[in-house]
């Protein structure tokens, strides 16, 4: 079906005066958001050392690993907001060793334009056992470091891990 014309039938009708082009859609608000987690690690007897990992399942039913992370609560440090994350998340108790790096990106969802920052930290367990009774995860494991970068879904996320060897020599 071809579009309606304006009167002087250059145009179809509401684009008159654009030299055709079409006028942009509304603009997408803005929002900022910023989050915590983090890599919490456990030394394992006969893996070594290991990173509890989260599975989510996206829109295309597809298994995709990454750290634990959430929104900051009111009240909350970012530091605060890892324990409490990687707590709800995996089920494991830790503690705050160093900051791991700040991921910023952008995405579109509920016809906003989201700004995203999450501040990472590296976290040692000190109790907890490994669960994914949080509603938001569909699985989690425990992953040795070296395959971490095999496992780990997105490339910020992959990058931010390769500094937890250093890391964790500098505060043993």
């Amino acid at each position: 079906m071809l579009p309606e014309l304006s009167p002087d039938k250059r145009y179809p009708l509401g684009m008159a005066g654009t030299g055709g082009r079409r006028r942009p859609g509304r603009r997408l608000r803005r929002v900022d958001e910023t989050s915590a987690g983090g890599l919490v690690v456990a030394d394992d007897e006969v893996a070594g050392l290991c990173a509890a990992l989260i599975g989510r399942t996206d829109r295309r039913g597809r298994l995709l690993w990454s750290l634990p992370k959430g929104h900051i609560e009111e009240g909350e440090t970012p530091e605060d907001t890892a324990v409490r994350e990687v707590a709800e998340e995996t089920g494991i108790l830790g503690e705050v060793v160093a900051p791991l790096g700040i991921i910023d990106f952008w995405f579109v969802a509920d016809g906003r334009r989201v700004h995203k920052t999450v501040h990472h930290f590296l976290l040692r367990a000190v109790g907890g056992v490994l669960s994914d009774a949080d509603v938001e995860v569909t699985e989690v494991a425990w992953v040795p470091l070296p395959e971490l970068g095999n496992r780990l879904a997105y490339a910020d996320e992959r990058a931010l891990v390769e500094r937890a060897p250093a890391l964790l020599a500098d505060t043993a």
